[in-house]
């Protein structure tokens, strides 16, 4: 494993968000990697209520400045990047004042989901896939965690299925609980707008967070169950998929088992 590259692109990562099982758990597996002498880098977005000061996150002016359409709307890309203190970990941060300055990561005071939502979700892939070609980086597995995360996989697969960076790239989804609830009716319309197999966007025509969960899993090589306990709906789905699977795994165990998975199950599959 030492020498290939992973890409991981998560919803939250602590310690710039606070501590969840989704951010504890895709900050450890990333930073295990990079102990083994695995090239990685991480991604996430850049939400109003992280601390740019404490956590030294400062804008990269060559990457940032380009305009990412959104459902026919331009939408500014700016890109941050710190490092997590003592771990030589680059982090970047995907950033738009429109979907990103809010104080808040999912939802308002009123703890209702933002009805753009979804659009941030486009964003966040496009944001990731650009930046990623910018650098001119191509990662052997792209490891993605938490729902604002995947509609990554559908936009690998479809929207820039043509592009060369990506082609031997292996797509690996994190399954985790939440009790978010369904998206902005309009998701799978803005979807279409930028021209998705119509078989693919059926999966969110109602966007719920199984659908979306559904979608990852379709759209990807490999999948890890992130939570112990996933919904039922969701098992069954992956039962049914054609990709390799990991089961749950402890805090303890779970550093070590993702990089057996990787190696063993993952990169295989490009031989």
């Amino acid at each position: 494993m030492k020498d290939k590259r992973i890409l991981y692109v998560s919803s939250e990562v602590t310690p710039y968000l606070p501590e969840t099982e989704l951010s504890s758990t895709a900050f450890n597996v990333a930073k295990n990697a990079h102990s083994k002498g695995i090239q990685t880098r991480i991604f996430m977005p850049r939400f109003g209520v992280i601390n740019e000061r404490r956590h030294q996150l400062h804008e990269v002016i060559r990457l940032s400045g380009m305009n990412l359409i959104i459902n026919d709307m331009d939408m500014p890309l700016i890109i941050k990047v710190a490092s997590i203190p003592k771990e030589r970990m680059q982090v970047y941060f995907i950033d738009n004042d429109e979907y990103f300055k809010r104080k808040a990561v999912y939802s308002d005071e009123d703890d209702k989901l933002f009805e753009d939502n979804d659009e941030r979700m486009i964003f966040f892939a496009k944001g990731v896939v650009e930046t990623v070609k910018k650098l001119n980086w191509a990662p052997d597995i792209i490891h993605v965690h938490g729902w604002m995360a995947s509609l990554l996989p559908l936009y690998l697969r479809e929207y820039y299925k043509e592009e060369p960076l990506f082609a031997e790239s292996k797509i690996v989804t994190s399954l985790y609980n939440s009790d978010i609830e369904d998206l902005n009716k309009e998701m799978a319309n803005k979807v279409r707008f930028d021209k998705i197999e119509e078989s693919k966007v059926v999966t969110i025509e109602t966007p719920s967070h199984l659908n979306i969960l559904k979608s990852a899993i379709e759209n990807s090589d490999a999948v890890i169950k992130g939570s112990e306990v996933l919904p039922d709906e969701i098992e069954a789905f992956i039962e049914e998929a054609n990709a390799k699977v990991l089961d749950f795994q402890s805090e303890e165990t779970l550093t070590e088992a993702y990089l057996e998975f990787y190696k063993e199950n993952v990169l295989e599959l490009s031989e």
